[in-house]
Formats: C-alpha cells, sequence, structure tokens
C-alpha cells in the first residue's frame, strides 16, 4: 500500500542534507492527508566551564554563575584516607581560588 505524505520544502531540504528529522506524522482535519511537521529544534549554546585548577583526582572549575567542584577517590584505600585525600584537595582548590581572585 502506498500512501502520499506532504512534507515541507525545509524538512525536505534537511533530508537531502543527509541530516536527520524529528517530527510528529498526523493526518489533517480538513483535507484528510497525511501530514509530516518536523520539530523546530535549536541546540543548546552555552559557554564552556573555564578550568581553574586540576587536582590529583578531581578538577575545579568556573561556570558564569558557578564554581564546580568534582573530586573521585577509589574507595579501596579506606574512610580515613579518601577523608584525607578529599581534605587536602579541597584546601589546595580552596587556595587556587583565592590566588586568583587576588590581583
Amino acid at each position: 500500500m502506498k500512501k502520499f505524505i506532504e512534507v515541507s520544502a525545509e524538512t525536505l531540504d534537511r533530508l537531502q542534507t543527509g541530516k536527520y528529522v524529528a517530527g510528529s506524522l498526523q493526518r489533517d482535519k480538513e483535507t484528510g492527508k497525511l501530514v509530516f511537521t518536523g520539530w523546530k529544534r535549536s541546540t543548546r549554546k552555552r559557554n564552556r566551564d573555564k578550568v581553574i585548577c586540576r587536582l590529583e583526582h578531581g578538577w575545579l572549575k568556573e561556570s558564569a554563575e558557578r564554581y564546580k567542584f568534582y573530586n573521585s577517590v577509589d574507595k579501596a584505600i579506606g574512610v580515613v584516607q579518601v577523608s584525607k585525600a578529599m581534605s587536602r584537595e579541597l584546601e589546595f582548590a580552596l587556595e587556587e581560588l583565592i590566588l586568583r581572585e587576588i590581583p
């Protein structure tokens, strides 16, 4: 069985350039024809986070509104060692942040 589907020129152009088109397929209430409506999606553009300092087990980054601290330590070394490593790296990251802000 063959069905004809109405597709907009913009959608057809995207398909001919090899891009995917997400959308919905429905029957037009007035004409009864199948119509494909492509969703008009736009990519979210955002500024990349700026790395303030790299740490042994993570990093400290700065975005437009926040400071981000990440630290990942292996559990196998024990809770006491994990606590010491995380505290040490947090102190180092804070020192770098303070030194960076002082002119």
